[in-house]
């Protein structure tokens, strides 16, 4: 699948050089405002066209009556107003060779007005354009610096600029997801709430993200998807490549219902769903907490060769909870090997019982949780190592367990997970450093256990595909 099979009218989407706002508005409270305010918070680089009847002037930019007025070539519309006035604006956009509109309103299939919909769509496949929502949020695009969220960003943080593109049919959900993203510093390339699906859909995105150079993983909250042989054939040629993490919503029988009345899609069977999601390699999540998690370890680790994990602790409860954590997920925690275990031996104090976990107790130092990192690191019996650190130990020095950490994981020849807890604002700030130099850690071995357990699967479908690990 090469980008010259795809459509090429996607690109406008993500990295337009001219954006039209249907519906821009001096109102700072209107949508059409908070858009056009947005891109230019954003630093969008190429043109805007305000497009208001109504006005001449729209935040310092030149305002047009219709996008068919404005003088130049526009790339993307952008579209924001009544959904009964929407049909117009799309033929307006096909009569100026617009190839690409997201549709923001509501008032769709999601409300039961599927003939408005179907009528929305005959217009845009009569002039070439396609249709992102309607019902959506649109896209958020660090590298290109497009941000159409009419969500202010003193209100919704945006994530940092990163490798994982995160796509979702529901747009409140999305704006959580972008919190989480923020909040844990975990960097997007394109974050995209699409809403119906009307016309560009989950198997269209991905499609063009597969080829997208700033994108590494592809991650998606589905509730229902309108093509599923072709989104399933779609993500089994993607996922030996670039990991495609998916959180599916309405399982049940109450959250399919909910499903229907949200965006109008229909849920279907969750056993269905989970068997043909694991058969196309999809990494499947049940949390935003896990998708979260789970995107930040792809993005920064390689994938393992195998199962076998390494443990290294400085308590010895949180060495046995993180041992139930990653055998719930399928994960194998092998004795040591002699090698390994004549190495720790000579290397560290007498009193500590080598083992696997290792228990480096209260009396750890940097230098003793630098040894026993880079010999398991090193060892061929283990495929990852989890590094649990406590930072009260006395004789720990903090940041040169930072440093060591960093310049042991820098090599990304095999996976490291670290597992702390945030406990002061100066652990945080150290803890931090390890976050930005693409080492994740969690609070919860649990956490880093999933964590882990994507790392695993997506080894397996490389070797299934008989890609090098």
């Amino acid at each position: 699948m090469g980008i010259s099979t795809m459509d090429q009218r996607l690109k406008a989407f993500f990295e337009p050089n001219s954006v039209a706002v249907i519906g821009a508005s001096r109102n700072p409270r209107k949508i059409g405002h908070i858009i056009l305010s947005q891109m230019i918070k954003a630093g969008f680089e190429g043109k805007l066209f305000p497009i208001n009847p109504n006005a001449t002037e729209i935040l310092g930019l030149k305002a047009y009556p219709s996008v068919i007025d404005v003088p130049e070539d526009v790339d993307l519309a952008i579209i924001a107003i009544p959904a009964k006035h929407s049909i117009r604006a799309v033929e307006d956009c096909g009569r100026k060779g617009i190839m690409a509109t997201v549709i923001i309103s509501g008032g769709f299939s999601e409300v039961e007005n599927k003939d408005l919909e179907n009528i929305l769509v005959k217009e845009a496949k009569k002039w070439g354009v396609r249709v992102m929502g309607p019902n959506c949020l649109g896209v958020y695009s660090p590298p290109s610096k497009v941000d159409m969220l009419f969500t202010p960003s003193d209100v919704l943080p945006r994530a940092p600029k990163g490798n994982v593109a995160v796509l979702s049919q529901s747009g409140s959900l999305a704006a959580g997801l972008m919190t989480m993203l923020a909040m844990q510093e975990v960097g997007v390339s394109r974050f995209i709430s699409y809403g119906n699906a009307a016309d560009v859909d989950e198997a269209d995105l991905m499609e063009y993200l597969s080829q997208d150079d700033e994108t590494k993983v592809i991650a998606l909250y589905i509730e229902g998807i309108r093509d599923g042989r072709r989104f399933m054939k779609v993500a089994r040629e993607i996922a030996p490549n670039k990991p495609v993490v998916v959180m599916k919503g309405g399982r049940g029988k109450a959250g399919s219902r909910a499903v229907m009345s949200h965006t109008g899609s229909l849920a279907g069977n969750e056993e269905i769903y989970a068997a043909a999601l694991k058969q196309c390699g999809a990494i499947i999540t049940n949390s935003l907490e896990e998708f979260v998690d789970v995107c930040q370890c792809l993005a920064t680790q390689p994938p393992t060769k195998g199962r076998r994990v390494g443990i290294i602790t400085n308590g010895g409860g949180y060495g046995v909870v993180a041992v139930d954590s990653l055998e719930d997920q399928g994960l194998e925690i092998p004795p040591l090997s002699e090698d390994v275990k004549e190495e720790l031996k000579r290397k560290l104090p007498p009193f500590y019982a080598i083992s696997n976990p290792l228990d480096l107790t209260g009396s750890c130092t940097a230098e003793q949780y630098k040894i026993a990192t880079q010999t398991m690191l090193n060892s061929k019996d283990l495929d990852c190592v989890m590094v649990i650190a406590l930072m009260s130990p006395p004789l720990l020095d903090r940041p040169k367990l930072i440093d060591s950490l960093i310049e042991l994981g820098s090599t990304k020849e095999k996976p490291l997970v670290v597992i702390s807890m945030e406990a002061t604002d100066e652990i945080k700030r150290q803890l931090r450093r390890l976050k930005l130099a693409g080492i994740p850690y969690y609070t919860d071995p649990s956490r880093g256990a999933r964590a882990i357990a994507a790392l695993v699967r997506f080894g397996e479908v490389k070797r299934i595909k008989g890609l090098q690990l």
